[in-house]
């Protein structure tokens, strides 16, 4: 083939520039080696291989190459396969009474040379894409290892361009090579071959898939037992965020349960804007075939968001609050959407587990047979508000700065556990004046029994914890006032209800409406 004639080279550069290519430098690569390439001859002189569908008239040794002898070698090749080739005499092949259309000749012998292999596979697209009725061409994506510019991609690409005028593909993806945990290339002679199987046994399906998305593929990738073990972790984190989820939805029916947006408590509508940026983040990753991302930022919302900070926060709430009531319903929309979301992000990583726990929702909370046809989760709308997002950011950093102080005094003794703290804070003017409305917000968030917070002119006090991130905050922590509650085991000062077991005032009230749902 010569790859000059009808500007098929030209073509092919121009073309090349059309195409996405992952990672980018894929373009320069092939650029280079379609400039740089000879002709290209497609013929091989072997004993097997797919054979080149050419008669020769024995009687006038005229080359036969016609619609009429294509179609009898596509149809014998449907039925038995190339090696028909190979099995048949010609005249089984030929149509009968097939004569030679220059001298009438009957008798005929075949061409014995092959498509060379780059051929055949280049052509492949055409094979697969064009004949079944599902598929349609070109095709959105070629996968393949960093070797293939000067194959697979750039024979599939000539062929296409001669056969068809355009690319065979839309986007092309480069991926580097597994090695072993010591990075070297795997070979059966130095036994160093890790079989997916032997890591399916040992680890399941998911934590191999997981493993593969954690990894940025554009480079060569090393496996090993330490590693996989690592991501093991990281997939029960990933999946025991899930069963916590599940185990709080039981009672949850969306079709009746569910709280509007706006009649949300401010960290459930924290919690959905968080997810919101999650799943804005991971699509994006998705489309951009940046998988490491994908499994970063799943991680992180997993690990940060919920476990660290929602899930931890609104414990009091789900087992505390009456069953049915507005702030525990508010927690749970939130856990509903949450999971929803999550599942359908996770699903094209974490296939089997994601299906698994669709498969054990809670019957109301299900709307289709399978995770894989629910539709793709869109961003809340409070993925927008800057002011919001910006307040929580506040929040949160001082949220650190009372866990630091929390800390040492339970290094010291003085607590055993944020409940049984009682905080104050001492703040700037100009600090206290936008927290002040967030007293009972601030009190959730760092979970203790007590909070009190101060405006100080001038110097602030000293003898007190400063902030790490707040360095204009002053923090101390003593033993919270009163006793403990046994159902909730926050203190309170008020005087216990002897009628539920000393309880404090709000537990007692959830008690006096006869839907408590156990303790805390």
């Amino acid at each position: 083939m010569n790859v000059d004639a009808n500007d098929l080279r030209k073509n092919a550069l121009q073309t090349i520039k059309e195409v996405k290519w992952y990672p980018s430098w894929g373009e320069e690569r092939i650029s280079n080696m379609v400039t740089d390439r000879p002709d290209w001859c497609i013929s091989r002189q072997r004993l097997w291989g797919v054979p080149i569908p050419v008669f020769y008239c024995e009687t006038c040794k005229e080359p036969l190459f016609t619609e009429e002898t294509i179609s009898a070698v596509e149809a014998c090749f449907e039925k038995e396969g190339a090696d028909a080739w190979y099995l048949r005499k010609a005249e089984e092949i030929l149509p009968s009474g097939f004569t030679c259309p220059r001298c009438q000749g009957t008798t005929f012998r075949k061409e014995m040379d092959i498509f060379d292999v780059w051929f055949e596979s280049g052509v492949s697209n055409l094979a697969v894409l064009e004949k079944r009725p599902e598929l349609s061409w070109p095709c959105d994506l070629y996968l393949e290892g960093s070797d293939q510019h000067r194959g697979w991609f750039q024979v599939s690409l000539l062929a296409a361009l001669a056969s068809r005028g355009r690319a065979p593909y839309r986007e092309v993806l480069t991926h580097g090579w597994v090695l072993d945990a010591e990075g070297k290339t795997m070979h059966k002679s130095l036994g160093n071959v890790i079989d997916p199987m032997e890591i399916l046994k040992d680890h399941g399906a998911d934590v191999l898939r997981l493993f593969i998305a954690s990894v940025d593929y554009k480079g060569d990738v090393r496996i090993g037992d330490e590693v996989l073990k690592q991501t093991g972790e990281v997939y029960r984190k990933i999946r025991n965020t899930f069963r916590y989820l599940l185990g709080n939805l039981n009672d949850f029916d969306p079709r009746k349960d569910r709280v509007p947006q706006e009649q949300m408590l401010e960290i459930d509508r924290w919690a959905l804007f968080r997810l919101g940026q999650l799943v804005d983040r991971v699509t994006n990753a998705y489309s951009a075939f940046e998988f490491h991302l994908v499994f970063y930022h799943l991680h992180n919302f997993c690990a940060t968001d919920l476990s660290s900070v929602y899930l931890d926060v609104i414990k009091d709430r789900l087992y505390t609050y009456a069953p049915c009531s507005p702030e525990r319903r508010s927690a749970q929309t939130a856990l509903y959407k949450i999971l929803l979301d999550l599942l359908v992000v996770a699903f094209p990583i974490l296939s089997f587990t994601a299906e698994e726990i669709w498969q054990n929702l809670p019957v109301t909370l299900q709307d289709r047979i399978s995770v894989q046809l629910l539709s793709w989760p869109k961003p809340e709308s409070l993925l927008q508000d800057a002011p919001f997002e910006e307040k929580w950011q506040q929040l949160l950093r001082l949220r650190n700065d009372v866990y630091g102080v929390l800390e040492e005094a339970r290094q010291k003794k003085l607590v055993n556990q944020a409940q049984e703290a009682s905080v104050d804070l001492y703040l700037p003017p100009e600090t206290y004046e936008k927290m002040k409305q967030e007293g009972d917000l601030l009190q959730m968030l760092f979970m203790v029994s007590q909070l009190n917070l101060h405006s100080v002119e001038g110097e602030l006090p000293s003898g007190m914890s400063p902030g790490k991130e707040f360095s204009q905050v002053r923090i101390r922590v003593e033993k919270a006032a009163g006793v403990k509650c046994p159902r909730c085991w926050n203190f309170f000062v008020e005087q216990p209800d002897i009628k539920y077991g000393e309880l404090c005032p709000r537990c007692s009230r959830v008690m006096e409406t006869g839907f408590a749902v156990g303790a805390g």
